[in-house]
């Protein structure tokens, strides 16, 4: 069973493209293979598979087995490996790739000696109905809502992007306590399908600083999706301008929510680590 190594900013990936389906066992493989110690080491698995709505289709199972609906760095790595494994002409450089929770997404592909060096996502437009994000919040939007843990108090926003995210605005985001807090708000009853937590810092009006906390696979380099989130939150909260950059602990996206069609896009670039195969009995 081949294999390829792929990270979006050091959040990083097993990706698979020799199934026609999602296997019954991925879970299982999941936890496995992406233990850093026992197996490969991996945020999480990625599937690309055949779609009769776009031109392939991602699945993304994490590290602790759960499945994600979106990952903004996984749709990245897709869309390099689709493009510089010959699954697509070498010609087209505009793609659609099919995620179950936010659909088919436009990529546009930047190529350098044929090879995609960075990746233009059309995320979509942000859900930011406090009961579809979901949260037990009836609001539209869920702006510096309140939730207490541990006998601290923190506001957040609610958005999703295909997969829940709240955003919380800090003094200093690079040097929060991440896994004193991420993991308790996860699982926060306000959650009911737990939630992906971005502690940010907005240092200009183009400018945060952001590190998360991401459901089902913890503390990574960087989150597409709560890149995307963070500017949409800040924008909500009078804190930044419809276009900027927001620097992860792996690096930078560029992230525009477009006032004209309400579409947030991220640009990013996506790398391949390297190639295996697995033994037969995984």
């Amino acid at each position: 069973m081949n294999f390829t190594k792929m990270h979006g900013l050091g959040n990083d990936f097993i990706v698979f493209s020799n199934t026609e389906t999602l296997p019954a066992d991925a879970s299982e493989l999941a936890v496995r293979l992406c233990d850093r110690h026992f197996g490969i080491g991996a945020d999480g698995l990625v599937f690309v598979l055949p779609s009769n709505r776009a031109d392939y289709m991602m699945r993304i199972i994490n590290s602790d087995g759960s499945e994600a609906e979106q990952c903004g760095n996984a749709i990245r790595c897709a869309a390099k490996y689709i493009y510089d494994n010959g699954l697509v002409d070498a010609g087209q450089t505009e793609l659609t790739i099919e995620t179950i929770g936010a659909g088919p997404q436009v990529v546009q592909l930047q190529v350098e000696n044929g090879r995609v060096t960075r990746v233009r996502v059309d995320m979509g437009e942000p859900v930011l109905a406090g009961l579809q994000v979901p949260t037990t919040v009836d609001a539209e939007p869920v702006l510096e809502h309140p939730v207490a843990v541990d006998g601290r108090e923190f506001t957040f926003t609610a958005v999703s992007m295909g997969n829940p995210h709240c955003v919380i605005f800090v003094e200093d985001a690079v040097r929060f306590d991440l896994a004193a807090w991420g993991p308790k708000l996860e699982t926060h009853p306000l959650f009911p399908r737990r939630i992906n937590v971005e502690f940010a810092t907005v240092k200009s009006r183009d400018y945060a600083d952001m590190r998360v906390w991401e459901r089902g696979a913890g503390p990574t380099l960087a989150c597409g999706t709560g890149a995307c989130a963070t500017l949409v939150a800040g924008v909500l909260n009078g804190k930044m301008d419809r276009k900027g950059i927001v620097a992860l602990k792996g690096g930078e996206l560029l992230i525009e929510w477009n006032e004209t069609d309400n579409r947030v896009y991220m640009t990013g670039p996506a790398e391949t680590v390297y190639t295996g195969t697995l033994p037969s009995l995984i």
